[in-house]
């Protein structure tokens, strides 16, 4: 049976890209929807900056067509503002609103955003109440099971929210607290998906790495679809090889050398065709180990490419690791 949130339609079992801060801008996007991610979201944007019209948060509503279905992500701690911000992103016509209420990053749930809003329920369902009142977009939340260990608050969260309107909510597996270390814990999730009242796509995320956690966890936790984060860092084939897994229970062969440059090229023409060469390649310095990793002695490509300024350089050096490891890789 099809997922769908409103009337997006996301296919059986939906794998869907995390909203990641500097890293799920349109180019890196760009090479996850062509390795498979169903949906996925812009890099969160702060409703306070929106209003300014900052510039660096304007950027961020940067969407295209080949993306959708693509969701626009906002945070912030004022209602008002998370109202003003909904108009803007709304405008720029993206197939729905996510609300962050995950973020555990000091200088964002230190000002009472992002995860900080799971110590003030009430506030959350006034937020959010005022986000769907203020669009005609599908809206999404994603956040995490609790400030810590003591307020594991999500049950009430999700049943509270999708009582005001939100269409799907997606629950990282850790709280605050935690951050981003120990291990995710899905259980909740689970809970949340078996209960009744509860009508809306429930997707988890945290943790997720292998083909292997991808269909474990589908069959064990019982959500409605997955959403990959790091793990896509540097290896967007995570998702064709989930879907081949979970289509024929056979692992795919990971992407050969030749793939990975060849992916890592069209990742940096994006990124300079987006960001004008200096920004697009310095911005792309902090991919280039994860699209290599496991090559041994590479470290002396990876210095070239972090040094360069030039993207016909950076090409040609592309080039040299084909002719230099292809022989090493057979």
């Amino acid at each position: 049976m099809s997922v769908k949130i409103g009337n997006i339609d996301l296919g059986e079992f939906p794998l869907l890209l995390a909203p990641m801060e500097d890293v799920s801008d349109p180019p890196f996007r760009y090479v996850c929807k062509q390795n498979g991610a169903d949906m996925m979201y812009t890099e969160f944007i702060s409703s306070e900056g929106l209003i300014r019209d900052a510039a660096k948060s304007r950027q961020k509503l940067d969407i295209f067509e080949y993306e959708r279905p693509i969701g626009i992500q906002i945070f912030g701690s004022d209602i008002e503002s998370m109202r003003e911000a909904t108009r803007i992103a709304t405008v720029v016509e993206p197939d729905l609103i996510d609300i962050n209420y995950g973020c555990p990053v000091k200088n964002v749930a230190c000002r009472g955003a992002g995860a900080s809003l799971l110590q003030d329920i009430d506030k959350m369902v006034k937020m959010t109440k005022a986000v769907v009142e203020s669009t005609h977009l599908p809206v999404t939340v994603k956040t995490r099971l609790g400030w810590d260990d003591n307020t594991k608050n999500v049950c009430e969260v999700a049943e509270r929210l999708q009582d005001i309107g939100i269409k799907a909510l997606t629950i990282h597996g850790r709280t605050r607290a935690q951050m981003y270390k120990g291990s995710a814990d899905w259980s909740l999730i689970r809970e949340i998906k078996r209960n009744p009242h509860i009508s809306i796509p429930i997707f988890g995320n945290g943790d997720v790495d292998s083909v292997e956690k991808a269909a474990d966890w589908r069959l064990e936790y019982e959500v409605d679809g997955i959403m990959v984060g790091r793990a896509a860092i540097g290896y967007p084939w995570i998702f064709r090889e989930i879907k081949h897994f979970f289509k024929t229970g056979e692992h795919l062969p990971g992407p050969t050398l030749a793939e990975r440059i060849e992916v890592c090229r069209t990742h940096l023409e994006k990124s300079v065709e987006w960001k004008g060469d200096k920004t697009g390649i310095f911005e792309m310095r902090r991919h280039y180990s994860n699209y290599f990793k496991g090559i041994p002695n590479f470290k002396e490509y990876r210095m070239k490419l972090v040094s360069l300024e030039n993207i016909h350089d950076i090409k040609s050096v592309l080039l040299e690791i084909g002719e230099h490891f292809e022989p090493v890789m057979v």
